[in-house]
């Protein structure tokens, strides 16, 4: 009676069956389950990159724009331009950071890795855009001095 090759996940007992019939050589129960299982981690590392990433990054930016702010308030210092080396590099490291973190997100929830960085950096850099172009036009309005309250309920302002 020959024995048909089953490639079904198994566990120890039937690698050591599998040992002992020969069908694997030399290799011991232990090879012969990694020889059946497929390793493969969820991205949590990914993820909590990005979100170390976006985190630090985002510390870096609020300073940048504080100091900004501080020297305006004191010195008269112009807010504008906003994007300096210094602002662009910080805020680009958020939303590569934020892209990271919602595409390893999108993995451990069973995602295709390309599919779900594409669709994290879209949404990244969707929203980051929106914010960036929000931020100029707050440092534009203190800077005239007509600066008024911020609606977040009226999303025709964001715009």
């Amino acid at each position: 009676m020959a024995l048909e090759p089953n490639f079904a996940p198994v566990d120890l007992q039937q690698a050591d069956l599998d040992t002992y019939t020969g069908l694997f050589g030399d290799l011991s129960a232990d090879e012969i389950l990694l020889e059946y299982a497929r390793i493969s981690q969820p991205p949590y590392l990914l993820a909590g990159l990005g979100l170390a990433i976006g985190i630090v990054c985002g510390l870096t930016f609020a300073r940048l724009v504080q100091d900004k702010l501080d020297g305006w308030k004191n010195d008269r210092i112009p807010l504008l331009p906003l994007g300096r080396f210094e602002t662009t590099s910080s805020y680009s490291g958020i939303v590569i950071g934020v892209t990271l973190f919602i595409g390893g997100s999108l993995q451990v929830f069973g995602f295709a890795s390309g599919a779900a960085l594409l669709v994290a950096l879209l949404l990244s850099l969707l929203t980051g855009g929106a914010l960036w172009a929000q931020l100029e036009r707050l440092m534009t309005q203190v800077e005239t001095g007509n600066f008024k309250a911020v609606d977040f309920d009226n999303f025709d302002e964001f715009f």
